[in-house]
């Protein structure tokens, strides 16, 4: 049963505070590990635009620099957003792990061969550089298309059908490439010369394969739930909710127009509106995050696990409440810290 939302209690209100902390711990997360783990899948693209392989291997290591400072960091949310879901709603918790087992742990082993490959590849010999590159790249690769399959697969509410596997798939591509949409306007103002000219095409390239990707979910939430159906399509609901999907479009036209004219400024030496991509592609996440948690709220499992059932007791989500009224300040002041002391064009990056 739903309670009602205007005469909550503050036991019923936990969960509710949770469930939205643990949203935007995992949004936090998509969109920090998301440009670098773009980055990482975007490595081999050097090897392609440059016949010269001491200029690719020179700009593989502005792009690791580029994340260097951020990019292990930036997965402490993605543990704190898991970490709620373990402990404050158990029951969700067991079904979702569950059904996206495969998935979670080929995730985990693709976070491990990034991290792994990020330190070995300063330290390798010239003879090795190249294998762990590739590790990074193929760790990246791994990690993304599990996450966009674990999306995929949540929003049809696990249907175990050629159709949801299908549209899980589908998902997994199109958030690899909203990835490296991400990571490529990272590029763009972070680096100079060749490279950001690179990072202008990489860009082009992912765009409209991430536009896709976000049309696709636009259309197959509300399809497999009336409930949803009825949360935008029934008036007013169908009005007030208009500018959500608007504002994405104008923000997948302000990214193509800027990526056209970006390349004739740069050649000029003008870095403005080099930031706009990055911040818009940012802004299309946002809506996009906006427009899945208004579909599934109240439920953690389409249409099946309320919030409320899937809860631990009021007791101890205040003992928790607690601890996280202390972490999360730190977590959000260290990495607010880190990229105002790392901002700025990229460095290079050593251990000395």
């Amino acid at each position: 049963m739903i309670p009602d939302l205007n005469s909550l209690s503050f036991d019923q209100w936990l969960p509710v505070i949770f469930m939205v902390v643990m949203g935007l711990s995992m949004l936090v997360y998509v969109v920090l590990d998301g440009y670098d783990l773009g980055v990482g899948m975007l490595l081999p693209r050097t090897d392609l635009e440059n016949q010269n392989k001491l200029q690719a291997d020179e700009q593989k290591d502005w792009m690791i620099a580029s994340i260097g400072p951020f990019w292990d960091a930036n997965e402490t949310w993605l543990v704190l957003g898991v970490g709620i879901l373990l402990t404050c709603f158990p029951l969700a918790h067991g079904v979702i792990l569950g059904e996206l087992y495969l998935p979670v742990t080929l995730m985990l082993i693709g976070l491990i061969l990034r991290g792994v490959a990020f330190d070995f590849r300063v330290k390798a010999s010239a003879a090795h550089k190249q294998a762990w590159n590739r590790t990074f790249f193929a760790g990246s690769l791994i990690a993304s298309w599990s996450q966009g399959w674990m999306l995929g697969h949540y929003i049809t509410g696990f249907e175990a059908s050629i159709a949801g596997y299908g549209f899980a798939a589908l998902i997994a591509m199109c958030l690899a490439a909203g990835y490296c949409l991400l990571g490529a306007t990272w590029l763009i103002f972070k680096t100079e010369g060749a490279l950001q000219m690179q990072a202008v095409r990489w860009a082009k390239t992912a765009l409209w394969l991430t536009a896709a990707g976000v049309m696709a979910i636009s259309i197959m939430t509300p399809w497999v739930s009336e409930r949803i159906f009825a949360k935008w399509f029934s008036f007013p609901y169908i009005v007030l909710l208009a500018p959500v999907p608007l504002a994405a479009l104008v923000l997948f036209i302000v990214i193509a127009r800027s990526l056209k004219r970006l390349p004739v400024r740069l050649a000029q030496g003008n870095e403005y509106g080099a930031r706009v991509p990055f911040y818009c592609t940012i802004g299309i996440f946002l809506l996009a995050f906006y427009g899945l948690a208004y579909s599934l709220f109240p439920y953690l499992v389409v249409d099946r696990i309320t919030l409320w059932q899937a809860a631990s007791a009021p007791e101890a989500l205040k003992i928790i409440l607690a601890g996280a009224a202390l972490v999360l300040p730190c977590i959000a002041g260290y990495t607010i810290y880190s990229y105002r002391v790392f901002g700025g064009k990229v460095q290079a990056l050593t251990y000395e």
